[in-house]
């Protein structure tokens, strides 16, 4: 598996994660932007950047492009 089907995987992953705990608790939008240490979503929103980032930055390689 290439670098990027391992980071889309990743990605569907993370999504499924948020959207079974938002259909068994809900979303409080403290619990999305600055969850407790140890919460389900705790570090959700900053590893999701990353990889989406990563997956921009891939882009820009194969095409020759910058940001």
């Amino acid at each position: 598996m290439s670098e990027k089907q391992q980071i889309i995987a990743e990605m569907i992953q993370l999504q499924k994660t948020f959207i079974d705990y938002e259909h068994q608790n809900g979303v409080d939008p403290s619990d999305y932007f600055n969850p407790e240490a140890g919460h389900t979503l705790d570090g959700f929103r900053q590893k999701y950047q990353e990889l989406a980032n990563r997956l921009v930055d891939m882009a820009h390689e194969e095409k020759g492009s910058r940001r």
